[in-house]
């Protein structure tokens, strides 16, 4: 029974030796996706190479555009900032015009107060 236990170990136990097993293709395979892949890769730039003269147009047409819309900006901008300094200096002139009222009211206030507070004075 010590061989057959002795063969098992050997195969299957801790001092067994350690087998990797590798997928190999054959070269002609290897070589023959490289070429597929660089043949596709030569296609897409020569496509993009071709269709390059539209993009010089395209590129120039949106340059335009980008250079209106920030003009367009800078412009709406500009109308804010004016918007705001009115709005202030409309807030400033509301805020004179009310305390202007308001001495009004007190000196209203004031000189019905004296008219009321006056007697009449008999004539002779």
């Amino acid at each position: 029974m010590k061989p057959v236990r002795r063969r098992i170990r050997r195969h299957f136990g801790l001092t067994a030796k350690q087998v990797a097993v590798r997928s190999r293709r054959p070269w002609y395979f290897q070589w023959g996706i490289s070429t597929l892949l660089l043949v596709i890769g030569y296609a897409v730039a020569y496509w993009q190479l071709t269709s390059g003269e539209d993009m010089g147009e395209k590129f120039r047409q949106v340059s335009a555009q980008n250079q209106s819309l920030q003009t367009k900006l800078i412009q709406i901008e500009r109308q804010l900032q004016i918007e705001l300094v009115t709005q202030h200096n409309l807030e400033q002139e509301l805020n004179h015009v009310q305390d202007e009222n308001m001495h009004m009211k007190e000196d209203l206030l004031f000189y019905k107060t004296m008219v009321k507070n006056k007697k009449p004075t008999p004539r002779h």
